[in-house]
């Protein structure tokens, strides 16, 4: 008997997920990215977080979101977990390149200290890489990437 109503639950459950009532106005999940866009919207987050402002820089974060930060995907869902996890970055960025891919944008950053907690230590001058996906001016995915990617062709 609790099986039906598990698989009711689940299904609901779904029904409410990224709903906006009609599927007119989504945008196609593979949707290609203006680089420029993203480029300023990468800059401009990185620059608030650099400053301190981490409910500012939260503000760039769209809801939902998904973050990943040598973690398992987390989705954010309120404004106050976008600015729990700005809070847990220690470093301050500045944005030295990016490059984009189909609905992925790239960007390469100088990790500096930044005012508030935590410190960025051994890291300050290194360089970071974060892949991002833009929608709306929004950041909707923020996922740490290597540093330094595999090199191109077969691994032998």
């Amino acid at each position: 008997m609790r099986a039906p109503a598990a698989i009711a639950f689940v299904l609901v459950a779904l029904a409410g997920c990224g709903g906006n009532g009609g599927s007119a106005s989504r945008k196609p999940a593979r949707q290609a990215v203006d680089p420029e866009q993203a480029a300023s919207v990468i800059r401009a987050w990185a620059n608030t977080l650099r400053k301190g402002d981490v409910a500012g820089a939260a503000s760039f974060f769209g809801l939902p979101s998904v973050v990943e930060n040598g973690t398992p995907p987390i989705v954010l869902r309120t404004r106050a977990d976008a600015r729990l996890f700005n809070r847990s970055l220690p470093c301050g960025a500045r944005l030295l390149k990016t490059s984009s891919s189909g609905r992925f944008t790239t960007a390469t950053f100088r990790l500096t200290e930044r005012p508030g907690p935590g410190s960025c230590g051994g890291g300050t001058g290194q360089t970071a890489r974060t892949t991002f996906v833009i929608r709306g001016g929004k950041i909707a995915e923020w996922r740490r990437v290597a540093d330094n990617p595999a090199p191109a062709g077969p691994v032998i």
